[in-house]
């Protein structure tokens, strides 16, 4: 594309210091698609989320009214000299916010919004004499005249569709469920008295009058709740809200009359607000569609808003192009324009491998991965132009056989003007980005430097680059498979979602690779069947109904490991978190006139009297950003000064934790007590961490191998470890690593499983079940297993063709 001379053709980024970086100077293409890569740890979100984005965002925000500005959230703005041609920012982060419950995938698409315009324009209305009213240029008029009874009424507007607004159920007001007070929690012991608190609600504050008011109306107090008459039981129940008159002791022991309102006992629940007494289940109004009889009236083709909604998106497609041939000639231009509206919101999300979605899923059953990709398709939709997107590691969650969607996506983002920044690990999206940044060379301290840039092939040449000989396919990962093994868990599910009568087998002492489209019943199968099963056999307790049978072989305990944020605030940090902080407290003690307390930013003795132990403070500064400063009394070291002035091994407990893990055990090889609890940290590759870092800033990936090094600790054998996606944010390298963890905990006596995309880790596995043959209904089935190269040359594999590509040649005889 040639641009106009007078264009700046990159955003010139000097001496940025966020974070990581190091007073970095970098150029970034505009107007091109950019990967930012690297190893974990290295700068790359820093780079882009941090600096790129944060700055672009504010610059937006400027515009906007002061007043407006407040009730934002605004990211504190980068350290850096100067951020020149930036233009306004959008980011679409790796873990968009779950939705709440009026969003489904028709509203968080928007492909409902012109459904239901589309049903308001060219769907048969119905009269309020129960006529059939077709689509026709009268019926583009606010009136409509019923051409059989002459009745005149008003035309649906796009919002009557709406169960957000006019066209929700009445019953559950556009839930599709109702929440209501269940009457078998109310009494959950049924041999107890209600004198002896048998009805749960009335156990509660003033809510007792109402035990006392039941005894005046006839029901006894004193007899078991399971030996009362059904009259008693539908008084506690079902009993009217009558004034009663109760006598109760007071505090000095007198009788006290009171006049009180009896409530029963589901209206005791409803109102105590606790949850532990309702229960959810389909609105019997609208049977879960959320819409009104008038909403539902209105047909397409002879079918209504919750039939089409409840479409897969590939039919709803095919649906959507048969409308052309089904409506007047007199309306073709405005069916052609719905249509063209409707395909084009329609089209990008099949691209995204998004096809057995329905419009009516609910937004909140969602995976993020599925959540990322409506987003993005969405961003795609607005037809922007001169806008900088910044996208968070957009291929998480992707089979390979999605990956070529998301480039037609992202390349649809720059070809209309904009520009785009990626951080990614995926092979296949960095190779065909218009520019490379890498960033490195290492994590942490040994990151914040760009170490190469140019074009994928200047990146697969350079000398310095380490994702080059990834791109260029001279590196990989490998690992010697442990063969077949003689047992395995294997577990049968009868019905979930869409698995029916599916049954696995996992091998002990092996690792195991889940493969598959999104949908096609891997978190299913794994995290909410086998998971869930196992739990309940070792405890003793009964399997889910959906699951028909379980062997756990020699299995005795179940770990599962997220990648989930480690601890809520900068209170959690690596030492704190892996215990050798306690250690570290109780070697300074040792070595002064302190005790171990005064070495903790977490209590009195220790912390900061000015900023309580978090070493920072956060000015609010109103319709500005908040600004985040060291503490002018500690100087960002968190500790009161009785206890910054004891130095053990020449060194303050602050400038210990400022220390790597790597520095720290090197200082303490000698002292077990610390080194034990460090050594994990760095066999998993989490060696350039700071003690003292936040563990809330970590990467999913980071907080997943920081989780297994706690682990490391313990004794593994026939211990199941079951991991979701644990390649999320890893280089290749890092994937050697996380690769080599594995074999650590194999070699114990551990067995894995692993929910994962990602083909090193694929390739690596001792035994690969791939799940398919694609996602939702069609889904749902094992069509292949066994090693890797077995499943690459299974025609039945989804997987298999890209696996295929991946793994290197087997030897024959």
């Amino acid at each position: 594309m040639e641009l106009p001379p007078t264009l700046p053709r990159f955003i010139e980024a000097r001496g940025v210091r966020h974070n990581t970086l190091r007073d970095l100077d970098v150029d970034v293409p505009l107007w091109r698609t950019v990967v930012i890569a690297g190893v974990s740890g290295s700068g790359k979100t820093s780079l882009a989320m941090g600096t790129l984005y944060a700055e672009g965002l504010h610059r937006f925000l400027e515009g906007l009214s002061t007043y407006s500005r407040r009730r934002l959230t605004q990211a504190q703005r980068p350290d850096a000299d100067r951020i020149d041609h930036l233009p306004p920012a959008l980011a679409l982060r790796q873990r968009p916010p779950v939705p709440g419950p009026r969003s489904t995938v028709g509203t968080m698409s928007e492909v409902l919004n012109v459904l239901r315009l589309t049903m308001s324009r060219l769907g048969t209305h119905r009269c309020p004499n129960g006529h059939d009213v077709p689509p026709s240029i009268a019926t583009q008029a606010m009136e409509i005249a019923c051409p059989t009874c002459g009745v005149r009424f008003e035309a649906p507007g796009a919002e009557s569709f709406a169960f957000n607004s006019y066209g929700a159920c009445p019953r559950c007001e556009g839930l599709g469920t109702v929440h209501e007070v269940d009457p078998a929690t109310l009494v959950p012991d049924p041999g107890k008295t209600i004198a002896e608190g048998a009805v749960l609600p009335w156990n509660v504050g003033g809510r007792r009058l109402s035990m006392f008011a039941a005894g005046e109306l006839g029901v006894r107090l004193d007899v078991p709740y399971g030996e009362l008459s059904r009259r008693e039981k539908e008084l506690v129940m079902g009993g009217e809200a009558v004034k009663q008159l109760v006598v109760v002791s007071g505090r000095d022991g007198r009788p006290v009359q009171l006049n009180v309102t009896y409530d029963n006992a589901v209206v005791a629940a409803a109102k105590s607000d606790k949850s532990s007494y309702l229960s959810s289940h389909v609105c019997p109004v609208c049977h879960g569609s959320r819409l009104n009889p008038a909403a539902l009236a209105s047909r397409l083709d002879g079918r209504d808003l919750a039939f089409i909604s409840a479409m897969r998106l590939g039919d709803l497609l095919g649906f959507v192009g048969e409308l052309p041939s089904l409506m007047p000639a007199s309306l073709d231009r405005l069916t052609t324009g719905l249509v063209g509206e409707l395909t084009g919101a329609i089209r990008p999300l099949l691209d995204l491998g998004l096809g057995y979605l329905s419009l009516d899923r609910a937004g909140s059953t969602l995976s993020t991965g599925e959540r990322q990709r409506i987003e993005l398709t969405s961003t795609v939709r607005a037809n922007t132009t001169g806008m900088l997107y910044v996208l968070d590691e957009p291929s998480v969650g992707l089979h390979p056989s999605n990956v070529d969607g998301l480039r037609k996506t992202i390349g649809a983002l720059a070809a209309n003007g904009n520009s785009v920044v990626i951080v990614e690990h995926d092979l296949d999206v960095i190779r065909t980005a218009d520019w490379i940044i890498e960033m490195g060379p290492g994590a942490g301290r040994l990151g914040g430097t760009v170490v190469a840039t140019g074009t994928p092939a200047a990146i697969m040449s350079s000398r310095e680059s380490i994702i080059g000989p990834f791109l260029a396919g001279r590196a990989g990962v490998s690992r010697v498979l442990r063969g077949s093994s003689d047992s395995a868990a294997k577990i049968t599910v009868k019905s979930l979602y869409n698995l029916r009568d599916v049954t696995a087998g996992f091998p002990i002492n092996r690792l195991t690779g889940v493969a598959g489209p999104s949908g096609a019943g891997k978190t299913a199968l794994v995290l909410d069947s086998l998971i869930p099963a196992a739990r309940a056999r070792l405890s003793g307790s009964v399997l889910p109904a959906h699951v028909k049978s379980l062997d756990l072989g020699p299995l005795r305990q179940v770990v599962e490991i997220d990648a989930t944020p480690i601890g809520l605030n900068a209170r959690s940090t690596p030492s704190t978190y892996s215990g050798a902080f306690d250690a570290i407290r109780a070697h300074f003690a040792a070595h002064s006139s302190l005790g171990a307390g005064h070495f903790s930013f977490n209590t009195k003795d220790g912390q900061c009297p000015t900023c309580k132990g978090l070493g920072s403070i956060d000015l609010d500064v109103q319709y500005l950003p908040d600004i985040n400063v060291d503490c002018p009394t500690c100087h960002g070291a968190r500790f009161n000064d009785q206890t910054m002035a004891v130095r053990v091994d020449d060194l303050t407990i602050a400038e210990v934790l400022n220390l790597t893990v790597r520095e720290a055990l090197d200082l303490y090889s000698e002292v077990p007590a610390i080194a034990r609890p460090l050594r994990p940290i760095v066999d998993v590759g989490l060696d350039y961490l700071r003690l003292g870092e936040p563990t809330p800033s970590l990467s999913g990936g980071e907080s997943q191998r920081l989780r297994i090094a706690a682990r490391l600790r313990s004794s593994q054998r026939d211990v199941l470890y079951v991991l979701d996606e644990p390649s999320t944010g890893l280089h290749p390298v890092d994937i050697r690593t996380l690769v080599g963890v594995f074999d650590r905990l194999l070699d114990d006596g551990a067995t894995i499983v692993v929910i994962d995309h990602d083909l090193d880790v694929l390739a690596a596995a001792d035994h690969v079940i791939d799940m398919g043959p694609t996602g939702g209904p069609d889904g749902g089935r094992i069509v292949a297993e066994g090693t890797p190269h077995a499943v690459a040359t299974n025609p039945n594999s989804v997987t298999g063709p890209y696996l295929a590509r991946h793994l290197p040649p087997v030897d024959h005889p």
